[in-house]
């Protein structure tokens, strides 16, 4: 499935370890992952580097139920 994300932004919000990442939809995506905890960001972010080389992605740890977690992001 092409979901036409090709030099786009993709924000992926939520980066839950316990949650599967769409891999293969990422490969094609600048990506900007969310999560509220540094840890759940880079557990999430390694998950993404060893699924998908040379992932152009990034994580940002901010509750985004907060109106500094929105800015931060």
């Amino acid at each position: 499935m092409d979901l036409g994300l090709k030099g786009k932004t993709a924000v992926l919000s939520g980066s839950s370890p316990s949650r599967p990442l769409p891999l293969r939809w990422l490969a094609k995506a600048k990506v900007v992952l969310n999560g509220r905890t540094e840890a759940r960001v880079s557990a999430a972010l390694a998950q993404i580097r060893q699924g998908v080389k040379n992932a152009d992605v990034r994580g940002v740890d901010a509750d985004l139920g907060t109106s500094a977690g929105v800015e931060c992001l």
